[in-house]
């Protein structure tokens, strides 16, 4: 994923049902994130348009994805299970060997999806937040 794939990206995830835009997700911020982790992000693309993407990070201990979105006419072909494996073999690569992915609560057909992929869902932990600042959504 690149810079420029970005207002495509970004009008698959808003057309997709369960992904939650922020302003962390500015063409700005995305800029950032890519930059700060490049070759970790993935789009996939069929008759030059995009159908799928994965963004991937890291801390330097552990990986992060974010965002895996696939076009519901795309589904069930692979491409899901293909960035995925795109983004943990980038993160093997740096010696990243334990991923993370938060979803919603709520959103049961992302929960199927890594259930199906044999990730694990934690139960022994919670996540907190912190938000500077007055926007209620970064």
């Amino acid at each position: 994923m690149q810079i420029g794939d970005y207002d495509p990206v970004i009008a698959l995830m808003r057309a997709t049902p369960g992904v939650s835009l922020r302003d962390a997700d500015s063409r700005e911020a995305t800029a950032r994130y890519l930059e700060r982790n490049p070759g970790l992000s993935f789009v996939a693309e069929i008759d030059a348009g995009i159908v799928g993407c994965l963004m991937c990070g890291h801390d330097g201990r552990r990986g992060y994805l974010q965002h895996l979105v696939v076009l519901p006419a795309h589904r069930r072909l692979g491409i899901g299970r293909a960035l995925v494996e795109r983004c943990l073999t980038a993160l093997d690569a740096l010696g990243i060997r334990k991923s993370h992915i938060d979803i919603f609560k709520h959103n049961d057909a992302a929960a199927a999806f890594w259930k199906s992929q044999g990730w694990t869902l934690r139960t022994d932990i919670d996540r907190y937040s912190a938000i500077r600042g007055a926007s209620e959504n970064a």
